[in-house]
Parts: structure tokens; C-alpha cells; sequence
């Protein structure tokens, strides 16, 4: 497996807190008021079709995330089972940590202890990695 394959479910947990925050965009453009034109003149505001636009795209929006988040329960699936496959313990939390639960090189380090640094686990990985590829 590649560092590219085991980072999948980091950028997907991105994607998703950049769709939410869009979400959360629309939602409040949805519910405050929108200024209206005194002219006299009957008119719907000149709404109705942004109005629709923005429903229509909160209700495409809530499809992406809650398929983005079936893929996250899949690439934690698929990550946890070949995690579970490493034989040394150091090495499974260090995987774990990192590309699980998606904490720093330096948090990881931190989290593991035993004078572990940011560096030597995260060498730790790629010396791994590159093991089970050749």
C-alpha cells in the first residue's frame, strides 16, 4: 500500500468539513432575510429562482457529504484491516494514529512516547512501507 492509499481517508474527512462549512454557507443564506424592492410594481422579489437554486444545491450537497461519508466507513474499513496486518505493535499505533486518526507526525510522536520524535515515526512508516513493497 502506498502513503497516497492510507491518506485517503484524511483528504475525504477534508473534502467532507469543506462541504459542511459550504453547507452551513448555504443554509444561513437560506434563512436571512432578503432585502425587498419598493417600487409599486407586483414581482415574486426576484427570488424564486435563487431560492430554488439554493435549496436545490443544499439538497445535492447533503447527497455528496453522506456519500462521502459511506467511502470514509469504507477507506477506515479497508486502513484498519491492513493495519492489522503489521506484526510489530509500535508500528500499528504509529499507522493507526497517523493515517486513522489523522494526528501529526509531532502528535504522534507525542502520543506513542518512549523518545519517539516526529522524525523517527514517520521514518518508521516509510521504512515499512518500502519492507512490504519490495
Amino acid at each position: 500500500m502506498t502513503v497516497k492509499e492510507l491518506s485517503q481517508l484524511y483528504w475525504l474527512n477534508r473534502e467532507i468539513e469543506e462541504d459542511k462549512r459550504r453547507l452551513d454557507v448555504l443554509e444561513a443564506a437560506l434563512s436571512s432575510p432578503k432585502p425587498q424592492k419598493l417600487d409599486g410594481m407586483p414581482h415574486d422579489g426576484g427570488h424564486g429562482d435563487s431560492l430554488a437554486r439554493c435549496v436545490a444545491e443544499i439538497i445535492d450537497l447533503r447527497a455528496i457529504i453522506a456519500a462521502k461519508q459511506q467511502q470514509c466507513i469504507y477507506e477506515r474499513n479497508r486502513l484498519e484491516r491492513y493495519i492489522a496486518g503489521i506484526p510489530d505493535s509500535l508500528t500499528r499505533q504509529i499507522f493507526t494514529l497517523y493515517f486513522v486518526n489523522g494526528l501529526t507526525w509531532r502528535q504522534t510522536a507525542m502520543h506513542v512516547g518512549g523518545g519517539n520524535t516526529e522524525e523517527s515515526v514517520r521514518k518508521r512508516v516509510y521504512r515499512y512501507l518500502k519492507s512490504t513493497k519490495e
